[in-house]
């Protein structure tokens, strides 16, 4: 695959989309992809615990806090008085990768997977948002996109693999 793509998953909160990007992410990286994720949260969260020494620097007022060791990095910046960027805008953060998966910006202009369970009784988001390409579901539906198993794994990759490739083909014809 060309240089980075983008794929968001969107569903309704316990249809089972961070397990099914669980089981993806190994199939990706398998094939060889460096893939990162991005995970909107839609809740205050901390990945920090009270009374460590990061912690500690933040509470004082620091505005970012890099903690670093020789197996990972992390970086936490406080959106003190700001307003939260936009996913454009996170995607940038990013190291160069293959393929970045979104999991939540619902309403973002990303091609993305719906993962549906009918017995959660919610209603499709597909048939709303122009951007689902497919739907990935543990019961056969009706919809207009194609429909994948949600406990097929390797058919789920395979399919976002088929589908990112097409358009790239489909961007470089028509730039020639």
């Amino acid at each position: 695959m060309p240089p980075t793509r983008v794929f968001g998953f969107a569903g309704w909160s316990g249809s089972g989309k961070t397990t099914l990007i669980e089981q993806l992410i190994p199939r990706f990286v398998l094939r060889g992809l460096k893939v990162s994720l991005i995970k909107h949260a839609h809740h205050l969260f901390d990945i920090d615990r009270p009374g460590k020494d990061s912690w500690r620097h933040r509470e004082a007022g620091a505005s970012e806090v890099l903690i670093t060791s020789d197996q990972r990095w992390v970086l936490m910046h406080e959106l003190r008085d700001e307003a939260e960027p936009d996913l454009k805008r996170q995607l940038e953060r990013f190291s160069p990768c293959d393929l970045i998966l979104v999991e939540g910006y619902k309403h973002a202009d990303i091609p993305k997977l719906e993962v549906h369970r009918p017995s959660t009784g919610k209603p499709l988001l597909h048939p709303d948002d122009p951007n689902i390409v497919a739907i990935a579901a543990d019961a056969p539906l009706a919809s207009g996109v194609p429909l994948l198993d949600l406990n097929d794994p390797d058919a789920v990759a395979a399919f976002i693999i088929e589908y990112l490739e097409s358009r790239h083909e489909t961007r470089t014809a028509a730039v020639r």
